[in-house]
Order: C-alpha cells, then sequence, then structure tokens
C-alpha cells in the first residue's frame, strides 16, 4: 500500500482545529458561522487518517481565534479536538478541548415545556451523562439529549 501524504499549507495567524470527531468539520465550521463569503482563508480537511481516531477532521480558520463559547460548541461534538493558536506561522497556544460535567447556556432543551424555554430569565443546565456518545439531560426537566439533538441546534 502507498504512503498517502496531506500537503496543507500554514497559515500565517488564526486557529487550527484538530483531531474533530471524522465527519463532522462542517458542523465545527456552522458552529463558527463560516459561510465562505467572507475572505479569510478556510481549509476543511475530512477524513483524515488518524492513528488514535482512525479518522479525523482538520478545521483552518485564517485570521480568527476562537471565543469559548465557541470553543465549549465543539467539545459537544468533537470530545477529542485540540485548538491551535497560529502568530507568525507557529503554535503560540494549544489546548484540548473539555466537555465539562454541567452544560450552562450553551445547549437549548429539547423540552418545549421545559422552564428553560419560557420567558422566565432561567439559563439551560444539562448534566452530562455520557461523552461518547454525547448523552446530555437537562436539570430541570430531566429530559434526556443526544448528539444529534444537539446538532439539530447548530
Amino acid at each position: 500500500m502507498a504512503t498517502r501524504t496531506l500537503l496543507v499549507s500554514k497559515i500565517k495567524d488564526g486557529t487550527v482545529i484538530d483531531h474533530i470527531t471524522g465527519g463532522h468539520a462542517l458542523d465545527v465550521v456552522k458552529i463558527l458561522g463560516i459561510t465562505g463569503r467572507t475572505n479569510g482563508i478556510v481549509l476543511i480537511a475530512l477524513h483524515v487518517p488518524s492513528k488514535g481516531l482512525g479518522t479525523k477532521d482538520i478545521v483552518k480558520v485564517e485570521g480568527r481565534e476562537l471565543e469559548q463559547e465557541e470553543v465549549d460548541k465543539i467539545a459537544l461534538l468533537a470530545p477529542h479536538a485540540s485548538i491551535n493558536i497560529i502568530r507568525g506561522y507557529q503554535v503560540a497556544d494549544k489546548k484540548r478541548v473539555k466537555l465539562p460535567d454541567i452544560i450552562r447556556g450553551t445547549v437549548k432543551c429539547g423540552n418545549p415545556a421545559c422552564i428553560s424555554n419560557s420567558n422566565e430569565p432561567v439559563q439551560s443546565k444539562f448534566y452530562v451523562k455520557s461523552r461518547e456518545p454525547l448523552v446530555i439531560r437537562c436539570h430541570y426537566c430531566n429530559y434526556i439529549m443526544e448528539k444529534q439533538d444537539v446538532l439539530n441546534q447548530f
């Protein structure tokens, strides 16, 4: 079997999101609000061979560093992802995403009757029951949501 090489250009300044669960790079791009209608370079690699994950996706976004809220959303879909901040073509900061045990305000409860979906000043709150596959439970109504329920919100 021939060796496969992936040739990807470096970015000067921006963010590289690596080790995204295979098939979820487009979901990550959606979370980031990237539509392709701006001038910044965005590179998306799908189903790249990975020793640890089998396959992984990669997203490079030039000229942008992620907000913590965006990182938290990515953690829901890609619990093994790493975020690399690039400055002057060098990795300035590297961190792994971390899905907390309690998720606040990032996801809406799928139960329309939940108090967190009313006009009350209540922030959504979920307990992580399972990271893979993703299963979360609403603090207020005990509604169970899975990865696809979360994906439908982005």
